[in-house]
Order: structure tokens, then sequence, then C-alpha cells
């Protein structure tokens, strides 16, 4: 196996920087709009071969450092008895809200086995697909980020209703974060044991929490999974997005690695990070959207801010936009691996 992300995670030495992108497999690939055209979202995510297809796709196109197994992080609500939807052009819709603690009834543990065993399957067919040849990322989404969603109903700008039940009612809003910690540990456990060598805990909306209030409400059951997770051989790496206010606290609730979105200098948040951890990112997805001097401009800027020190992955900040070439993919894969610390 191609080891340069697993030691990078480790804080090992690299022969060149190991690189993957967030939502590496998805819109902005022509293949995959082509499946997109005959299949809705959730059916690719339902379908084993379809979702382990989409996974391998960017692995034919780019040589980078890992695969991450196409999935969505709210897959495990359903089995919660929280149903939810993709409306079209507008995202996930949540059928049950959970705004008071009778939303409560009935909303369980899920078990990934019975609840989404094609997420496991994909996992299995990508992983003797790859043969070992770069490691397999399984992931899920954090309890306060799924918390939002189901709180929420949809995708929100002010994070209102998941705020107003976390001050107004912290009783429950704790009962529902316990119940999606337990459900997320199952799920990562579950994709251990079906092949993924590394996991990443995506915590998206994070950043919407001030720092003590993420650190009262949200980080203890963040810390929750990555406690159950650790130790078992398998790199983990924590995204927190906007999180620029907050890393001390970020850091504090674990991970092999902290990801960083692109709104902090690398170099200075790996300072306030501090010694043995390391650390993923943080280019401006939208940077992808310009000219190729101006991504290879901003691509060395975030590697000189590494200095090559052990323990840096180059990924975006964020998700690959849908508008973004793959040949401008291509060209920021060879240009990180290339890259010798000058220009």
């Amino acid at each position: 196996m191609t080891t340069r992300l697993l030691d990078a995670c480790l804080g090992k030495p690299v022969d060149a920087t190991p690189v993957w992108l967030m939502r590496q497999a998805g819109r902005y690939l022509p293949e995959y709009r082509v499946l997109r055209e005959k299949l809705s979202f959730i059916e690719m995510c339902r379908r084993p071969d379809v979702a382990a297809e989409i996974t391998l796709q960017p692995l034919a196109r780019f040589d980078l450092d890992a695969a991450i197994i196409f999935a969505d992080i709210l897959l495990p609500l359903e089995g919660m008895g929280i149903g939810f939807h993709f409306a079209a052009g507008d995202g996930p819709v949540i059928e049950r809200t959970v705004r008071a603690a009778a939303d409560l009834t009935g909303v369980h543990v899920g078990d990934p086995r019975t609840d989404t065993p094609y997420v496991l399957e994909a996992l299995r067919l990508v992983a003797r697909e790859l043969g070992g040849r770069v490691p397999l990322i399984g992931f899920a989404g954090a309890p306060f980020t799924l918390a939002s969603y189901v709180v929420e109903g949809d995708h929100s700008r002010q994070f209102a209703e998941v705020k107003k039940l976390m001050f107004g009612e912290p009783a429950t809003f704790k009962r529902l974060m316990d119940l999606l910690a337990d459900t997320v540990i199952a799920h990562l456990l579950a994709q251990i044991e079906a092949g993924a060598q590394v996991l990443q805990l995506f915590d998206s909306w994070a950043g919407t929490l001030g720092p003590r209030d993420y650190e009262r409400f949200a980080a203890p059951h963040s810390q929750k999974v990555l406690d159950a997770v650790s130790g078992r051989g398998v790199p983990v790496i924590h995204f927190a997005g906007g999180s620029v206010g907050m890393l001390a606290q970020v850091r504090a609730a674990g991970g092999d690695v902290v990801g960083l979105d692109w709104r902090i200098d690398l170099d200075r948040a790996w300072a306030e990070l501090g010694e043995g951890v390391a650390v993923q990112g943080n280019l401006d997805p939208a940077v992808l959207l310009g000219p190729p001097d101006e991504v290879e401009r901003h691509a060395a800027d975030v590697l000189r801010r590494a200095r090559r020190r052990p323990g840096h992955i180059f990924n975006l900040g964020h998700g690959v936009l849908p508008a973004t070439s793959p040949d401008t993919v291509a060209r920021l894969v060879e240009f990180v691996h290339d890259w010798n610390g000058e220009g």
C-alpha cells in the first residue's frame, strides 16, 4: 500500500505531501453526471455497485493519495426514526424535526448493519478493487452538524432553531446529541470493519457556535465519538468548519489530524494547535475556479506555510465545487506532489 497519507496522519516524514480532496467524487466529474442523469442522489448512495464506481472515478483520473467512500452524512438518520429526503435543487429536507422533548419519542440509536448495509458493502467493494493501492477513507457527520439538520429541518443560514433548543431545552438537546453520538460511533466502527483505513468526522457547522458554546454543547459529543473510534489502528481526521476562533477546543475534542478551512493561514493554525497533531487543508475551493497561475500561487502559499513539516495533508477547506474543471484538479494534484519548497 502507498502509506503516504497514513504516515502523514501520524506525523511521520513522507516523500511528497499527500493530497486528497473533500467531495473529490462528485458533480464536477462528467462521468459522475452521466450516472446522475439516470439515478437520483439517494439511489446512487443506496446501490453499492454505483457508490463504489463513483468512489473510484477520481482515482482513475488523478494521482490522489486516498479514496473516500461516496455516501452522505445524513444516511444514518433514517434508521434512527428520523426520515429525510433530498428535494430537487434544495438539498436535504428532514421529515421529522426535533424541536421539543416530545419529538424524541421513537427516536433511537441506529444500527449500520440494518440501516445502511449498502454503505458497508460499497466500502468492501472499493477496498477489494483498490487492493491496498491507496487508503480508503470512511466518514460520518459529527453530532452537532447532524443535530443542526434534524432541528432546523433543512440547511439553515441562521441556525436559530437548533440554538433555541440548545439554550432553551438543554436536557432535550443533550438527549438528541447522545443518540446521534452513539449512532455515529456505531457507523464508524462498522466502516472500519468493512475496510475503511482512515476516518473523517465532519463537523461542517461547528463554526456557527462561539468557542464557549462549542465547548459546552458540541465538543463533548464529538469527543465521545473520537474517543470511541481512536486507538484502533485507523487514523482519525477531525474537520470542524469555521473553527478559527476555537482551534484549541477542536484539538481537545480529539483526532489524529485537525482539518482546517481556508479562513486562517495554515502556519498560524498549526502554531495554535501545538505539537503532536497533524493538520489537513486548507485551500479555498473557489480558487480552483480561477486560472492555473492563481491556483498554483494559492497552493504554493499553503505548502510554504506547512514548510514540508511532517504531518501535513493537502486538501481543500471544504468540498470541490461543481463548476470546477477536472483539468484544474489534475494540475493541482501534480503541483502538490512535485512541489519542492520553492516558488
